[in-house]
């Protein structure tokens, strides 16, 4: 009996041993500044200027909301949503679905207004699919993807090969709804809300996120009440033609040092609230920084 008893203790008592020199080990590799020091670190270098021809502004009850449209891995819908916006399709339509924590879904709800310029539907653009590996901010894989990371400001993921790229549904990605049929994606748009459902993943075709603005979609009404137009969408716009909104947003570039220098003061957080380091971060779980300046308009005198 003790020949079995004592290896399985030394086995317990190694184990333990070298599970405190991996807990002593990240304590030494925990990042010397807290997440908000890396960003005030960060020069003019690490951030890239968002064109505003790749801008919507949402202009919703209780203020505006701007969504960054990500044309790489979804140009169909980028180029169709901006037809749309400009052919004035959205003014005076509503965000009819909210569904608490989940989504809130917006567009021609009785699906009645007229298309004039703009396809009536878009072909699915779940993943992008490039001939050679596509590179990426690497974080790691999870239960929905093998390998997940950041793209041009976006939280993205692949497959194990990296010819596979699609967006990710954290909160606050920008969507096209669909019926069935996976290319009948039309009008209808939705904003995640809560934490991202990812099981929508490469099901749905994702192609933008909000920059600024996501507590408007939040504080919109649950409930239709009589007599008041429910959630009404005054307008989207593409900001590039607007005359009368100079905002200029910058995006932290992801594929910078101070971003990747950001990815380790997210894993383990040296403030000294925290007594646990978990040395881990998901990819829903990096807020990508994005700030934004505001030009302001001449008065003609």
């Amino acid at each position: 009996m003790k020949k079995i008893i004592l290896p399985a203790l030394l086995s317990v008592l190694l184990s333990g041993c070298a599970q405190q020199l991996g807990d002593d080990v990240a304590k030494q590799e925990l990042p010397l500044l807290s997440a908000s020091e890396v960003i005030a670190s960060a020069t003019d270098n690490d951030w890239r200027v968002v064109n505003a021809q790749n801008i919507l502004k949402i202009t919703l009850p209780t203020g505006d909301a701007y969504i960054e449209l990500n044309e790489q891995l979804a140009p169909k819908h980028v180029q169709n949503i901006k037809k749309l916006a400009r052919e004035g399709f959205y003014k005076n339509t509503s965000v009819y679905r909210f569904v608490e924590g989940f989504v809130a879904q917006g567009g021609d709800s009785l699906g009645k207004k007229l298309i004039k310029t703009a396809d009536k539907t878009v072909p699915a653009e779940f993943y992008l699919t490039t001939n050679k590996p596509l590179l990426i901010t690497e974080l790691n894989g999870d239960g929905y993807a093998p390998v997940t990371g950041f793209l041009n400001g976006f939280a993205v993921a692949q497959n194990s090969a990296h010819t596979q790229t699609w967006q990710v549904h954290c909160s606050g990605v920008f969507a096209m709804a669909r019926d069935n049929d996976k290319n009948s994606a039309s009008t209808e748009f939705f904003v995640t809300i809560g934490q991202g459902p990812r099981y929508l993943d490469k099901n749905i075709t994702v192609f933008g996120r909000v920059l600024e603005g996501i507590e408007h979609f939040n504080r919109l009404a649950r409930i239709p009440t009589e007599g008041n137009a429910f959630n009404p969408i005054t307008n989207i716009q593409v900001l590039g033609d607007v005359q009368s909104d100079k905002s200029i947003f910058k995006v932290m570039k992801t594929n910078s040092s101070v971003f990747k220098n950001l990815i380790s003061a997210r894993k383990n957080r040296v403030e000294p609230w925290f007594v646990k380091a978990h040395n881990y971060v998901d990819v829903c779980g990096m807020p990508i920084p994005t700030k934004r300046e505001v030009i302001p308009i001449p008065i003609n005198s």
